[in-house]
């Protein structure tokens, strides 16, 4: 089911990447998560290089961006606890790096990139606010294997590290509780903006018709009611092959299926993340 925009928060997709197409917010969120300092960040236009080149199985890059030092920056919600979410990380990895090598450069142009996913469950179950990801050898972890490419994966419902009063107020706002900080009280007063501009408010209906029109043109209302036609004679590892559907896919639509019983097929298709 769509939100009207009214209802949208700082961790809905749309309002997170709406608000972040703003350097004044977007700066200093990073600055925050990462420690470091910024000097300036810019946007270019890779979701529309993404979108041409994988089409319907492409993947949204929330926010994607660039500082001085051609440093990479991704940085998305994730509002939905699924168990691959570490595979997620490396698609989204692949997807940044082969953009690059794209343009004809050698491997070794690659930058320095950081994919930084703001989750609002703990996907690692260790209570920590951030969990940092670098590539280190397993039999001797002080030798780094320095390839340029870092993992940040911050939740909202940590408590156990060491971390700034400002990125801790950020991500207690996102959880919900009002802004007590100068960044999350201009983060708030940028939502509130959003809610009620004409514009976005245009671009948010733009966007969800073309994401259900996209979702019926890419068949997923009929790979759905296949799921719902075979799922009690076919096993899943069968199904998953025959349908094409990606495991974890196919059991957010059984799931779905067995929670919202009376959902249509047009309704779990808008609902489930086909990847």
């Amino acid at each position: 089911m769509v939100k009207p925009i009214e209802e949208l928060t700082i961790t809905d997709d749309f309002m997170f990447g709406a608000v972040m197409r703003d350097p004044k917010l977007l700066k200093p969120l990073l600055e925050m998560i990462l420690g470091v300092k910024i000097r300036r960040i810019e946007y270019p236009e890779l979701q529309k290089a993404l979108n041409e080149r994988y089409g319907s199985k492409g993947i949204r890059l929330d926010v994607y961006v660039e500082d001085e030092k051609e440093t990479v920056y991704n940085v998305e919600i994730q509002t939905s606890d699924k168990k691959h979410l570490p595979k997620r990380t490396r698609y989204y990895q692949g997807a940044i790096d082969l953009h690059i090598l794209e343009k004809g450069e050698d491997y070794t142009a690659l930058r320095r990139s950081f994919v930084i996913f703001i989750c609002t469950f703990d996907p690692f179950h260790q209570g920590r606010w951030v969990y940092t990801f670098e590539n280190l050898c397993r039999e001797d972890p002080a030798i780094a294997l320095d390839d340029g490419a870092t993992k940040v994966i911050l939740n909202t419902k940590g408590g156990a590290g060491e971390i700034s009063d400002d990125l801790k107020s950020l991500l207690r706002y996102m959880e919900g509780f009002k802004p007590d900080s100068d960044y999350t009280r201009m983060l708030n007063e940028a939502v509130e903006y959003v809610r009620s501009d004409d514009q976005w408010r245009r671009e948010y209906m733009v966007l969800n018709e073309m994401l259900k029109e996209n979702r019926r043109m890419g068949g997923y209302m009929g790979k759905v009611a296949q799921v719902r036609n075979s799922r009690h004679t076919v096993d899943k590892g069968t199904l998953s092959l025959i349908l094409m559907i990606h495991p974890h896919t196919l059991q957010e639509i059984l799931d779905t299926m067995d929670a919202h019983p009376d959902w249509d097929d047009e309704k779990i298709a808008e609902t489930v993340d086909f990847e």
